[in-house]
């Protein structure tokens, strides 16, 4: 029997993520976004609209059917602090304008869902005000906050949660959290990265990883090649400049991409020193693709990249940055402990060592099993849970 909707109105959905520094928190989210656009109208029978906040321009092209963002005044960080990335204003005042457009557009589109991408009550508590008018205007809503597999060493995440304050406010305004990972590869319950007092509200939802929006390559390059990533790019400078003069095996192009975050100046002196058959690029239509594409790949240790990189066979080269946080050392020796990828420290390698790890890359696939990939399913699965309560009355489309 087909669950019957008591409304014809779309399912409302806001995606909020702070982005200051990188892309992954967007990128996260844009991966749910496609997720809930395509599990919500097959689980409930309800179409789905949704808003996503972002700190960063434009990116209509990249959301799904029906969905739209609002663009935040943008962060960076400055010697580890937040600032305003372009106005000419104090942070105080920043975050002041950040949280009352937040507050204003929430409660204008009347959600049934809100997703919050890592900081619970927002950057600086920029979210909070809206979180509790939310839960004042419409008490049904639902308020979930996600998290990746991994924060940081335990000790600095318990110090993020404590200037939080009382975890009591957490569960006062969240129904849920889920945890993007697989615990048989990193437990941020049984390290002591998130609170035991909120352990009844954690789902962990297997890695965001199958079913990854990608768009088709306009071109394919005519050799094979190796492909190196580093994200946004604000932070890759050091290990592009060790890819670049690495000896590619015989017959193998190397395509690094810088990430549109980097500077002209550093990307111009990583071009000069590029061996031949190297190509810099600051960004690919489409990382997926290219990761696909690849025979062997070489990145920092960011969530989206890793996860991405977990839905193929292409051997995979972890280069995670220890600053301002060890969440990416933390997340490289989980996946090398299994087998997933390889890892080394950027002050341990070199273009030679680099140059031996590819010769034997090229020549090898890699199998992940085991691995609980279907994150994004299971999201879909969770919220239209919690939407409607009951999915044994659900017939799911094929």
């Amino acid at each position: 029997m087909l669950y019957r909707p008591s409304s014809e109105r779309p399912w409302r959905v806001v995606l909020y993520s702070h982005d200051s520094q990188g892309l992954g928190h967007i990128r996260r989210n844009l991966a749910l976004a496609h997720s809930l656009a395509t599990h919500l109208p097959k689980l409930t029978g309800r179409p789905v609209t949704g808003l996503l906040f972002t700190g960063f321009d434009s990116m209509a092209e990249q959301l799904p059917d029906g969905f739209d963002h609002v663009s935040l005044p943008g962060l960076t960080k400055e010697s580890g602090s937040y600032a305003p990335r372009r106005v000419d204003l104090s942070m105080s005042r920043l975050i002041r304008i950040r949280s009352q457009l937040l507050t204003a557009s929430i409660s204008a589109f009347e959600p049934d869902l809100v997703i919050v991408d890592r900081h619970a009550l927002g950057v600086r508590g920029e979210l909070e005000w809206a979180l509790h008018a939310l839960r004042e205007e419409r008490p049904n809503a639902t308020i979930v906050l996600g998290l990746r597999e991994v924060l940081d060493a335990p000790e600095a995440a318990a110090r993020e949660w404590e200037r939080l304050g009382d975890p009591d406010d957490i569960l006062v305004l969240y129904d849920a959290i889920w945890l993007y990972g697989d615990p048989q590869v990193h437990d941020a319950l049984s390290t002591g990265e998130v609170p035991q007092s909120l352990k009844g509200l954690v789902t962990y939802t297997g890695y965001l990883a199958n079913g990854r929006h990608a768009t088709e390559a306009t071109s394919v390059p005519k050799r094979p090649y190796v492909l190196t990533m580093v994200g946004g790019g604000s932070d890759g400078a050091e290990l592009c400049n060790i890819a670049v003069r690495a000896k590619m095996p015989e017959g193998y192009d190397h395509i690094v991409v810088t990430g549109p975050q980097m500077s002209d100046a550093e990307r111009a002196v990583i071009r000069e020193r590029s061996r031949k058959g190297t190509r810099v690029v600051a960004e690919v239509r489409d990382g997926l693709t290219s990761i696909r594409g690849a025979s062997a790949l070489i990145s920092m240790a960011g969530y989206n990249t890793v996860t991405e990189a977990m839905t193929t066979r292409v051997p995979h080269l972890l280069v995670p940055r220890s600053k301002p946080r060890m969440e990416q050392v933390i997340r490289a020796e989980g996946l090398a402990a299994i087998g997933a990828a390889d890892t080394v420290a950027v002050d341990d390698l070199t273009p030679k060592k680099l140059s031996g790890w590819l010769r034997d890359a090229v020549c090898r696939e890699v199998v992940r099993s085991g691995v609980d990939l279907d994150g994004l399913s299971n999201v879909g699965r969770l919220a239209a849970t919690l939407l409607v309560g009951d999915l044994a009355l659900v017939e799911v489309s094929a």
